[in-house]
This record gives structure tokens, C-alpha cells and sequence, in this order.
């Protein structure tokens, strides 16, 4: 069973537009479908709600944005369920790399961990995620184009 999930796709936007995208709390929250209590700093958690699934919060520890190319938070991947503390569990690694390709940027996301994840929940979390980055490429795509 893989570790990972690798997907990217090319944004015709400068990349000043689409790290402004992922970097701000706001027009992150805009696309990937939250509402994200405050703007992400390095080394603190953030924390909202998911807007799409109103019973999964949004927590994930801003580990690294280094303008303009690099932003990665770590999160509990696939945490819907209200009703069950995913606190003690390891999370998963979600790492973007924006590169420069005339005037587009390609956005490569990565996440990974996921082999950490207790047994029973690491299929679900691995199949909801795949098709979930792919899904948030295209919404981020949307979002910096227009």
C-alpha cells in the first residue's frame, strides 16, 4: 500500500497570484471549501471548519511557507467523523511546491504518513484524499484563473 499521494496540475496565473491563493487563510479557505479562523503562521495550529462537511473541523500546524515556492502543514487526513478524537493519532504531511513555467505556475501537492495512520482507518483516508487533491487542484486552478 503506498505512503503517498502525488498530484499536480498548471495554473495559468503568476505564481505570485496562485501562492497568494494558497497562503492567505482567507482565499484558502475560499477554495478548498472552509472558513479558516485566522491567517497561517509557521509553527502554530490554524483552525476552522470545513464548510463542505460542517461536522469536520479544519486544524492543520503551519510547518513551512517559504514565498514563493513552498507551503506544507501537517493535518489528521480524512477527520469527518464528530464523533471520534483523532488527537492521539500521527498526521499526515501535506507539502506544495509552486514552480514557474512561463506565464503559468504548476502547483504540486504531496501528502504523506500515511502508513503512521492507525491500520483501520489508512484505506479510507488514502482513497478519500487522492480523490480529495484532485478535486482541490481543480478548485484552486478555478480560483487563481479567474
Amino acid at each position: 500500500m503506498s505512503n503517498m499521494i502525488e498530484k499536480s496540475i498548471e495554473i495559468e496565473a503568476p505564481r505570485s497570484t496562485v501562492w497568494s491563493a494558497l497562503t492567505d487563510h482567507e482565499k484558502f479557505g475560499a477554495w478548498f471549501g472552509a472558513r479558516i479562523d485566522g491567517p497561517f503562521v509557521v509553527g502554530e495550529v490554524s483552525t476552522g471548519v470545513i464548510t463542505v462537511c460542517e461536522a469536520a473541523g479544519w486544524k492543520a500546524t503551519i510547518k513551512a511557507m517559504e514565498d514563493p515556492a513552498y507551503f506544507a502543514y501537517t493535518w489528521h487526513p480524512y477527520a469527518i467523523d464528530p464523533d471520534y478524537d483523532y488527537s492521539g493519532e500521527p498526521e499526515t504531511l501535506v507539502e506544495f511546491w509552486l514552480e514557474e513555467k512561463g506565464a503559468s505556475t504548476v502547483v504540486k501537492v504531496r501528502e504523506t504518513g500515511f502508513d503512521n495512520l492507525p491500520l483501520h482507518r489508512i484505506a479510507d483516508a488514502l482513497r478519500s484524499n487522492t480523490n480529495g487533491w484532485e478535486f482541490q487542484l481543480g478548485n484552486i486552478k478555478k480560483y487563481a484563473e479567474n
